[in-house]
């Protein structure tokens, strides 16, 4: 059965691109200043890191599953309403708890909320701008400039209100997000199955260079995971105001729209191309945390994160179009989702607790050097992948030819 679809309105796209603003930005501002505010809420390192770490094992369900049913219904925008409502209820009871027990299971639930909140932003931006003129960076890009502006812009407030009025900052952006989620496009796709097939989640995994991708994910996400978790408490270890954890999330952002639009331009949308991508932008991951592991003072690790553009920036652009290159157009939420378990599940666990032991006990410098270790046999890993995909084009232009 065919579904006919209407194409978006010019309206409907404004308020996509104004919504991936809030929705980033609100999301900048409390994971910029939330290990901040437990390390003054009394926690150590490796608490932290366990918070961090506990919420991202629950995506491991809850990405998947959020993916499944906006496959299911083909109805994402009733999807991160959702999300965004259930992000809004746990969150406060984050902020009004002091038991470190407690505060673990509210983790636990908000992260339920929280972290398949970008993969189904993408997959709605995919399917509303399928067969049209427009570019998923066109519209990410407005994500990146709400991750800069809104964090830098909250950083002096919550200097001189205290952090402890973080909950209110955060809830309010939520409810200008919700405000924005009205009139989306529904984000569902022109052809879907006549009868959505739970076992065709299997598909997304059919593809053995789409599973190798998810893998090598794993390796380079730990090191960004880790930094994601850290810099802010790193940047305070070091002498620095909650002014410049604003600047630092800025800067980690505000350049990722130049590379967005150039991708955008000049990417070209095949597998072994994408890869090799992504083999390039592991190397800038591995510079970036080296020198990381040699800062001396505030200000050289908010300079050192305008490599984030480049190497998150890039990883998270090819990535996602890579996944969308590989997956079925109908599953493309459920690939999404699995995409961003390597980002906000498996690697959130791993940094969290190997992180939070490293920073704790070893010091953050063998934590970025280790890093940077680990990024390097990431990209070594891209670049065999680049070899198989390169090898077995060869096979197949090669069969093809002698068929002819």
């Amino acid at each position: 059965m065919t579904d006919t679809v209407q194409p978006a309105s010019a309206r409907s796209l404004v308020q996509l691109k104004i919504y991936n603003f809030f929705v980033y930005g609100s999301i900048a501002v409390l994971f910029a200043f939330f290990p901040f505010y437990f390390m003054k809420a009394g926690l150590s390192r490796m608490e932290i890191g366990m918070l961090m770490a506990g919420g991202p094992f629950v995506s491991i369900i809850a990405n998947p599953m959020w993916g499944y049913l906006s496959d299911r219904f083909q109805n994402l925008r009733r999807v991160i309403v959702i999300l965004l409502l259930g992000n809004l209820l746990a969150v406060q009871a984050v902020f009004h708890t002091t038991s470190f027990g407690v505060i673990y299971l509210v983790m636990i639930v908000f992260f339920f909320f929280q972290t398949p909140l970008f993969s189904q932003s993408n997959s709605l931006i995919l399917n509303t701008i399928e067969g049209t003129r427009y570019k998923f960076g066109t519209f990410r890009l407005w994500g990146s400039l709400g991750w800069a502006l809104l964090a830098v812009a909250v950083g002096p407030v919550i200097e001189r209100t205290g952090i402890d009025r973080l909950w209110i900052i955060y809830s309010v952006m939520l409810l200008i997000t919700l405000a924005f989620t009205i009139g989306l496009p529904r984000g569902q796709v022109a052809e879907v199955p006549t009868k959505f097939d739970g076992r065709g989640y299997g598909k997304v995994f059919i593809n053995p260079h789409f599973t190798i991708f998810v893998l090598l994910g794993v390796l380079i996400s730990v090191p960004n995971s880790m930094n994601s978790t850290f810099v802010s408490i790193y940047i305070s270890d070091l002498g620095g105001s909650e002014t410049l954890i604003g600047w630092s999330a800025f800067f980690s952002a505000i350049f990722e729209i130049p590379v967005f639009l150039l991708f955008d331009r000049f990417l070209k949308k095949k597998t072994n191309t994408m890869v090799a991508c992504l083999a390039a932008v592991s190397l800038l991951f591995a510079l970036r945390w080296l020198l990381m592991a040699v800062a001396a003072g505030p200000w050289q690790i908010i300079w050192i994160q305008v490599l984030h553009c480049i190497t998150f920036g890039g990883y998270y652009y090819v990535g996602t179009s890579l996944t969308a290159h590989l997956i079925p157009s109908e599953y493309r939420a459920t690939g999404q989702a699995a995409f961003a378990l390597t980002w906000g599940g498996i690697s959130g666990i791993l940094a969290g607790f190997i992180g939070g032991w490293m920073f704790q006990n070893l010091g953050p410098a063998p934590m970025y050097t280790i890093s940077a270790v680990v990024s390097l046999l990431g990209a070594a890993g891209f670049v065999w992948l680049w070899r198989m995909i390169r090898k077995a084009e060869a096979r197949t232009s090669g069969t093809h030819s002698a068929a002819v």
